[in-house]
């Protein structure tokens, strides 16, 4: 509101005009303090089509929580949506204004001004959510510099890095993992309404015969490998969490919540469990747990999810640029 005084304004007409100023401001302010929630989604896998499904979740999410959001996607030169770019996200100087950051992405090499606003944003103290190759978001392989992204980043931030897996067999063509509640997270909020089921993923190892999950993670599911590369009796038990929370303190000196799941093939999320699991993770991030149901969130779909099969190479739906949510 731009008010011009004139030397002709009465005294008290300048009072009258200054309290609309003052009125007007605090109006302004108020509507600041209501605004939107702003979720911002760093996609960018080749092989689990994080591409498809993160944008399925956004539109729960946005019919759910009438949030903002932003989907960060890698783009080729000219604009459309390829995963095997693994040198450049579009759009993440939206983690600026995030108040939650889901990061779903696999060994990528950003440049330094791209990858700077993850980095930033995970020392904000805001709130994070990673989905199965987010253990290795990163991989730098002739940077020493910044070679700590490749292990000690996810491990802090996250809880793991990469260590290995019970094997493909048959990539979406049958479930691998067989997925349970642990007693201790039986009445966690992230939890309710999650039954028991069966994930197309391959299970990740991340914890037993010397490793473990860091700081304060509290492992919420068990997965169980439905078929493995290893025996009970060799390195890699067969049984290992996958779903967890934590707190990462960065360099803002606050506690930031991080749900994390090493679940995420694209036909997982077509069970009601895996999606109530990962909305109901991501209102637990937010701090917003009072508001997930007994039965918990309602996961529906708002609209169709028909997901092409995990794997490498051009096995992406081609010819497709960033669509609205």
């Amino acid at each position: 509101m731009n008010l011009i005084y004139t030397d002709k304004m009465s005294g008290l007409m300048r009072i009258i005009v200054s309290l609309i100023v003052l009125i007007s401001l605090s109006s302004v302010v108020g509507a600041q303090s209501n605004d939107k929630l702003h979720l911002v989604f760093v996609t960018g896998d080749e092989e689990y089509r994080s591409e498809e499904s993160m944008p399925m979740l956004a539109k729960i999410l946005k019919r759910e929580l009438d949030c903002e959001i932003t989907i960060c996607y890698a783009l080729d030169s000219l604009g459309y949506i390829d995963p095997n770019n693994k040198w450049h996200i579009a759009g993440l100087e939206a983690l600026k204004t995030a108040d939650l950051m889901i990061v779903f992405t696999r060994f990528r090499e950003l440049p330094d001004h791209e990858a700077k606003f993850i980095l930033d944003y995970a020392e904000s103290g805001k709130p994070m959510v990673g989905f199965r190759t987010a253990t290795h978001a990163f991989l730098y392989k002739d940077d020493p510099e910044r070679q700590h992204l490749n292990e000690a980043w996810p491990i802090k931030v996250f809880g793991q890095k990469w260590i290995t897996h019970h094997g493909h067999f048959s990539d979406g063509h049958g479930y691998l993992t067989s997925v349970d509640i642990l007693k201790e997270g039986r009445k966690h909020p992230v939890l309710r309404g999650v039954e028991p089921f069966k994930a197309y993923s391959w299970l990740y190892h991340v914890q037993g015969k010397g490793y473990s999950l860091s700081g304060n993670s509290q492992a919420l599911l068990t997965g169980h490998s439905l078929r493995s590369n290893y025996s009970e009796n060799k390195k890699f038990p067969l049984d290992n969490p996958v779903a967890w929370t934590k707190t990462y303190t960065g360099d803002a000196g606050k506690e930031a919540r991080v749900f994390f799941t090493t679940l995420g093939h694209p036909f997982d999320f077509k069970d009601e469990s895996m999606r109530k699991l990962a909305i109901n993770g991501i209102y637990w991030a937010l701090g917003l747990e009072k508001k997930i149901p007994k039965k918990g969130t309602n996961v529906t779909f708002a609209g169709e999810y028909n997901p092409n099969n995990s794997g490498f190479g051009q096995k992406y739906k081609k010819g497709r640029k960033p669509e609205d949510i």
